[in-house]
């Protein structure tokens, strides 16, 4: 009997020990570094069940064994029990009896253990199985498309290569056809993909320490200074956290929900590989219904930022706020992937919040083929805004690169600070699978060329594999002298918050034999934050408070007005089809319109000439002049527009509608 025991009980350590076993853990738990479901994985699985039912085999072998030689035991011991035996051995007998009758009992449910944990090794085996076939038959499928698309865009490039030489005496008929244009004016295709991804490569390339708040710290040149971060050294705190007053004139709150209507975006866009997309007619539905110079005016919605910028002392500290005010201008676009509409030449947009926001903005395009609109801003707080954007985007088969070339002056009238900067890159990734997502990429250099303050912000791209915050944004706030004086961290979809520095040094080199600046700074200070978005608003295009409003009707607005263009109008409404209609009519219309101007052009110059002719257009409010800061050619308001609206004398204006 004891020999048997112990037979049994090697028999399940055996089991329990066993590779099979332990091959099972390590399944069950996820530790297999392995993503797909190989050959010889199947194989592995199949032989591990197969080892686990001979095993299970084996333990309803020993189960026979320990139930017939049990029995014959209790039989053994009832027979001993009915003999005449002393009261001490009897006793003995009994307890013998009941032990055998407990070990028969625990080995029965050991053996019913292990039945039940081969089922559902079983079953989760079969689950695994389907799930790793699943993902095979996925990878192979985007392997296969993504290896056609490869080769169409190889096919493509090498085409508009062969085109391009042939085309080395006609420059400007390759600009035209799809290549793209740089500031420099050079037709250069390659340039923009480096640029593009060098942004994607680059790194912080410092290190920030908080420092003690009130310990008086050496500073950089190695004097002693006071370093409290009190509300007295600046005006930064509570900049955020201005309350929003109640609006003095009643707005919406809501436009009707989007429509759920499908559209295979793919079957649209791998026509347009390589082409400017302003060029592509786009029906409505890759829309939202504000228009491009509305998207422009959505950049004024953290205004009471640079309201608080006035009143400054600081220059430096003024640099933080217009630096968070130019990164506000993107946490709109995180869940904005529909595509504005493309403006008409000769449409306006304003808006007249003089009560309500202590500004007047208004926008014209001014060109149409590049896309180009002119911005002018003024705030009776002391400050004004101009630019003019022209925005140039590709598509390139694997991502939707759109880029705004343009500079973007903004002057505080009483210290005459005049602060220039221009716009990073947007990105939007999952074009051809999986879900629309958007980025922004690139370094922003901000200029205040009166005292020569600068802010270098940084846009680090999102990555899956990288251990940063997601849509980081980081930046370093200098003076007329290059010396650091803030830190600049946030993202770009949430809020940013700035710390002062009190003192920099060398880091060690790292393994790649770079170095970074560590700066010790104070806690950091908010400086801007992200309104929350209006309830419902993923079904009315993810708008903001102030977008809601853009397109809401208003008495007194130019007959050019974005807010009575009437495809925009009906897409809101929800009445798509009715839209396209209408944006293909408005299109061609405008069509009509250039071609009258080239006929009436062509009549006094050669054919080039009238072309050129044709696509130079007069603005009605603004004018090109050359901008001193920046040598570039910019078109500027002269005026007239305000002066217009209170007489409502619009008769200068074109009937684009």
């Amino acid at each position: 009997m004891k020999g048997r025991g112990c037979w049994e009980t090697a028999s399940v350590r055996s089991f329990c020990s066993s590779r099979c076993l332990n091959q099972f853990k390590k399944d069950d738990s996820g530790d297999d570094d392995d993503e797909t479901a190989s050959p010889a994985d199947k194989s592995e699985l199949h032989n591990t069940i197969k080892n686990l039912s001979l095993k299970l085999d084996d333990l309803s072998t020993c189960n026979d064994l320990i139930a017939k030689h049990g029995a014959a035991l209790q039989r053994s011991l009832n027979e001993l029990d009915g003999l005449r035996i002393p009261s001490e051995s009897s006793e003995k007998l009994k307890a013998v009896n009941e032990r055998a009758t407990l070990f028969r009992i625990t080995s029965n449910a050991m053996i019913n253990a292990c039945r039940d944990f081969l089922e559902l090794a079983e079953t989760h085996s079969r689950k695994w199985q389907r799930a790793l076939q699943y993902e095979q038959e996925q990878r192979v499928h985007l392997e296969e498309t993504i290896e056609q698309l490869a080769k169409q865009h190889n096919s493509l490039e090498r085409a508009f290569r062969s085109g391009t030489s042939g085309r080395a005496a006609n420059p400007t008929k390759s600009f035209s056809e799809g290549s793209f244009l740089t500031s420099k004016g050079e037709d250069s295709e390659e340039d923009e993909e480096t640029e593009y991804f060098d942004a994607m490569e680059d790194a912080t390339s410092f290190i920030t320490v908080i420092a003690e708040a009130k310990e008086d710290r050496k500073a950089e040149g190695g004097t002693p200074g006071p370093v409290d971060w009190t509300s007295s050294d600046n005006v930064l705190d509570g900049t955020s956290l201005v309350p929003k007053e109640p609006p003095k004139v009643k707005r919406r709150d809501r436009i009707p929900d989007k429509p759920n209507y499908s559209l295979n975006l793919w079957s649209i866009m791998k026509n347009c590989i390589g082409r400017e997309l302003s060029k592509i007619p786009m029906p409505v539905n890759f829309n939202e219904p504000l228009s491009m110079l509305q998207r422009l005016t959505e950049d004024l919605e953290y205004h009471h930022l640079l309201d608080k910028a006035v009143h400054c002392t600081s220059s430096v500290e003024q640099m933080c706020l217009v630096a968070a005010f130019s990164v506000s201008s993107y946490s709109t676009t995180v869940h904005r992937i529909a595509k504005p509409f493309n403006p008409m030449l000769g449409e306006t947009f304003e808006l007249d919040r003089l009560d309500e926001m202590g500004l007047r903005s208004l926008c014209e395009q001014v060109s149409h083929h590049p896309p180009a609109a002119a911005h002018y801003v003024f705030s009776k707080n002391g400050w004004s805004l101009w630019q003019e954007i022209t925005i140039s985007s590709k598509f390139r088969g694997k991502y939707l690169s759109i880029m705004p070339l343009g500079a973007i002056h903004l002057e505080f009238q009483a210290s005459g600070n005049h602060y220039v900067w221009r716009k990073s890159t947007s990105t939007v990734h999952n074009i051809i699978v999986g879900k629309l997502w958007i980025d922004q990429t690139g370094d922003i250099e901000i200029v205040n060329h009166k005292t020569k303050d600068r802010c270098q912000l940084k846009f680090l791209p999102y990555s899956y594999f990288s251990k940063e915050v997601a849509r980081k944004v980081t930046g370093v706030v200098s003076d007329e002298q290059g010396k650091a004086q803030y830190v600049l961290s946030g993202s770009w979809d949430e809020q940013m918050e700035c710390s002062k520095i009190v003192q920099s040094s060398p880091s060690s080199p790292s393994s790649d034999g770079k170095q970074k600046t560590v700066y010790q700074t104070l806690p950091a200070k908010l400086l801007w934050k992200k309104y929350p978005l209006p309830e419902n608003a993923e079904n009315m295009y993810y708008f903001s408070e102030l977008a809601l409003t853009l397109n809401e009707h208003e008495e007194g607005v130019a007959p050019t007005d974005s807010r009575l263009r009437p495809d925009q109008r009906l897409m809101e409404k929800g009445h798509w089809d009715e839209a396209n209609t209408e944006k293909q009519r408005l299109e061609e219309k405008q069509r009509v319109w250039r071609r009258r101007r080239l006929e009436a052009c062509s009549r006094g110059c050669g054919s080039e000439d009238a072309e050129k002719e044709a696509d130079t257009y007069m603005p009605l409010w603004f004018e090109r002049r050359l901008d001193p800061l920046t040598g570039e050619m910019a078109c500027v308001y002269k005026g007239g527009y305000w002066e217009a609206k209170e007489k409502q004398e619009w008769h200068m204006c074109p009937n684009i509608f």
